[in-house]
């Protein structure tokens, strides 16, 4: 993001002031894919984390909401200090500077206890019942997702495909995912290992200071496995994945249900994120996230080739050639 666009609004210092951070040190720590932007706030020797969320296109109840709860539950969410809801401005406790990705690309060692307590958090997040109030994300919206591929990335590429087949093959596909039977639970919907942090001094899965998930829905236990474990920023071994895999189902009871649906909606939100993706880099003049694309067909192609994924995997056959899936295109497409 410009250092222009890093500069804290006018009006965030008089908010600073109101709540006893008059004077502070404000720097800027991250944007993201949204209009959110983040900024470190230090005063002699304490610190915090202002988020600037501005309306109209942001609002920071959801976070606030789903912050509280997720505290309530014994996870880790950023303490809200102070809050302007009306423009949009949170102070935050500070979970420090170690992220999940660069830990682990500093020490690959911990890769497979780190991911072991990934898992766990989800396994206890999953014991307690959906946070009230939650959107539901089931078939209809699973489906409405997928669009974003056939209307943002096969467009980019210049395909001609047949959309109406698309969805009658995510819907064979989805179906059976939509009526297994595993009950529905809180989803946090972007979680991966840039969206955790590593806080010291904490033990077990409060660890995991959780990050980016105002947007929780009330969905299948199987996504944010598939999110972490399918991770579109960095890459996880195969057999780690593996491994998860098999303790959340060893934690929760769940067998062969539970691994169809990982695969469906891995395969799902891996579309899904090359749609996104796209739209990134087109509407919005994100260009950094065409360097993802080639892991995610990577992974998306990974997971067609489970049982169940056929229809959809012969759709992707009939009408995705190999030269459009992966990294010659990104240097070719203007």
């Amino acid at each position: 993001m410009a250092a222009a666009a890093m500069i804290p609004p006018s009006y965030a210092y008089e908010f600073l002031a109101s709540c006893g951070w008059a004077g502070a040190k404000v720097e800027p720590l991250a944007g993201d894919a949204s209009f959110r932007r983040y900024f470190r706030v230090t005063d002699g020797d304490r610190s915090a984390v202002m988020m600037d969320a501005p309306r109209p296109n942001e609002d920071v109840r959801p976070f606030v909401a789903v912050a509280e709860w997720l505290s309530k539950c014994g996870l880790s969410a950023p303490e809200i200090l102070a809050r302007d809801i009306e423009r949009g401005l949170l102070l935050l406790g500070d979970f420090g500077d170690w992220r999940l990705r660069e830990f682990l690309d500093g020490d690959p060692t911990k890769e497979r206890q780190l991911y072991e307590l990934a898992t766990d958090v989800l396994v206890h997040l999953h014991r307690h019942e959906p946070m009230p109030g939650l959107p539901l994300h089931g078939p209809e919206q699973w489906l409405e997702e997928l669009e974003l591929f056939t209307d943002w990335y096969c467009p980019a590429l210049d395909l001609r495909v047949d959309a109406e087949a698309f969805v009658a093959a995510w819907e064979e596909v989805l179906h059976p995912v939509a009526s297994d039977g595993l009950g529905p639970v809180t989803v946090l919907r972007d979680y991966h290992a840039e969206n955790v942090m590593l806080v010291d001094g904490r033990d077990g899965v409060a660890r995991f200071g959780l990050l980016d998930f105002q947007d929780a829905l009330v969905g299948h236990p199987a996504y944010d496995l598939a999110s972490v474990l399918e991770d579109a920023r960095r890459d996880v071994p195969e057999a780690i994945e593996r491994a998860m895999l098999d303790r959340y189902i060893a934690a929760m009871g769940q067998g062969d249900l539970f691994e169809r649906a990982y695969w469906a909606l891995a395969a799902q939100r891996n579309t899904r994120i090359l749609g996104v993706f796209t739209r990134l880099w087109k509407r919005d003049d994100k260009p950094r996230y065409r360097q993802f694309q080639p892991r995610m067909w990577g992974l998306l192609e990974r997971d067609l080739a489970h049982p169940g994924l056929e229809p959809v995997r012969s759709w992707f056959d009939a009408n995705i050639p190999s030269h459009a899936r992966a990294a010659p295109w990104l240097d070719q497409v203007a």
